[in-house]
């Protein structure tokens, strides 16, 4: 019997899917545990394994086409059935079953039959246009046919040339994200030059279409900002002595392949800093009229972690926080040896459920980027974040003299509700203390 596998739920809030891309084809033989695609959800962009033996027969969600949790999206052949058989067995009408979201924000399409003379709509994924035969995802073809959008004039900026959403939606908004062929000189209107920079190039206008990740972390932070009454403490941590010790311990750990950065100090520093104040561990709970503090006996530290923002990578942009569980049980090498894992799963494969949930603190850190100072949102449910900027070299004043010292400045964002101003200073100051006098992180 053919085996159908369709968009798992991979996280407790997923109500759609995106295939970013699919890592087998048509034809090919797999075996249960192969990764068969890379899978964006409302978290993260994760792969998806096959629990399953058989060949692909069909696959029937194309790349970059968003749909509900449960719609078929692939069908495998199982031992000794013909591959071709139950490809013509199983057409795309039943694959996609399950109505794709439609990918246009407001306002409704109205439906509207396209010109049979300049593009005939076939039922595999492609078009008949000008003689030539054009892939097109199904998510655009829908969309051309209900906004009645002309295929013949849309250039594809898919793999292959493909035809997907965005290239339907930029002509529905009369932008285009490629040239198109220009019209005969005598019927172009007169137009402004346009800005060119002194490189000679120019910028590509396009609307870009919201992922999955972006439209949650968008929701996630309004409702964070509308909700939870923020407010900021600042603070200096004079670095030096840190600086000192970490160059010494990289370079004694140097041939065991151990680096220490200053954000796995400050994991730790963040991490013990709680047992003084526990209330910067803790969560707002219950239904008003019936809230309530929740004191959490676990310090999970979580870190943001910038994806690349280049469309073509895996991630496409966004922002991730990796949890590193019982932060303030662990040393200062499992924290190092945890986040470069963590950092890079993220940026490569993509995190698990499990690696991202659970966090109790934030710690958002831009040193890295030259950042001297800013603000974060809180991350829910979380009572505050921790933005850290760059350690830098100043004059500073030390014994009456002013000398090169390095500085980092820290601004805690912290929920009025649970963590008064005084909370907060105390707590930053715990940590500017174990920053200050490093070596009690080592013990």
């Amino acid at each position: 019997m053919p085996i159908d596998i369709s968009m798992p739920r991979l996280s407790d809030t997923m109500q759609q899917g995106t295939i970013v891309k699919w890592n087998v084809k048509e034809g090919q033989v797999i075996k249960s545990g192969d990764v068969i695609a890379d899978i964006e959800t409302d978290k993260a962009t994760m792969e998806l394994q096959s629990f399953d033996d058989g060949t692909v027969a069909r696959l029937g969600v194309a790349e970059g086409q968003t749909v509900p949790v449960g719609t078929v999206i692939l069908v495998l052949a199982g031992k000794g059935e013909d591959v071709a058989a139950v490809k013509s067995s199983v057409g795309a009408s039943a694959l996609s079953a399950a109505p794709a979201t439609k990918a246009m924000a407001g306002g409704t399409a109205t439906s509207a039959s396209l010109p049979a003379a300049t593009a005939t709509i076939d039922t595999d994924d492609t078009i008949e246009t000008n003689g030539m035969r054009v892939f097109i995802s199904p998510l655009a073809k829908k969309i051309a046919r209900e906004s009645g959008v002309d295929l013949a004039s849309v250039q594809g900026t898919g793999p292959g040339g493909r035809i997907v959403r965005r290239d339907v939606e930029a002509a529905i908004s009369g932008s285009t994200l490629r040239a198109a062929s220009p019209a005969p000189a005598a019927a172009q209107p007169a137009r402004p030059s346009p800005v060119v920079s002194a490189s000679g190039t120019r910028l590509a206008g396009e609307i870009v279409s919201l992922s999955n990740m972006r439209r949650t972390i968008a929701r996630r932070l309004v409702e964070s900002k509308t909700t939870i009454p923020h407010y900021q403490v600042t603070v200096e941590v004079a670095m030096d002595a840190l600086v000192d010790l970490r160059k010494q311990l990289n370079e004694q750990l140097e041939s065991q392949g151990v680096k220490l950065s200053v954000n796995d100090f400050l994991v730790r520093a963040c991490a013990l800093a709680m047992h003084k104040h526990p209330y910067v561990n803790s969560r707002w709970v219950g239904n008003p009229g019936s809230e309530n503090i929740e004191l959490l006996a676990n310090v999970n530290i979580g870190i943001a972690i910038a994806l690349d923002e280049s469309p073509t990578s895996k991630g496409g942009g966004g922002l991730v926080v990796a949890t590193l569980r019982d932060a303030d049980q662990i040393g200062l090498r499992q924290i190092s040896a945890q986040s470069k894992s963590l950092s890079d799963k993220a940026r490569t494969k993509g995190l698990t459920i499990e690696e991202m949930a659970d966090a109790t603190f934030t710690i958002s850190n831009l040193g890295m980027f030259g950042v001297d100072h800013f603000t974060a949102i809180i991350n829910p449910p979380n009572v505050a974040i921790l933005a850290v900027g760059a350690a830098i070299q100043k004059p500073v004043v030390r014994n009456n003299q002013v000398v090169p010292g390095w500085v980092m400045s820290m601004t805690m964002s912290s929920d009025h509700r649970v963590v008064d101003g005084a909370m907060a200073a105390a707590y930053l100051n715990s940590v500017k203390s174990l920053l200050e006098k490093p070596a009690t992180l080592l013990v």
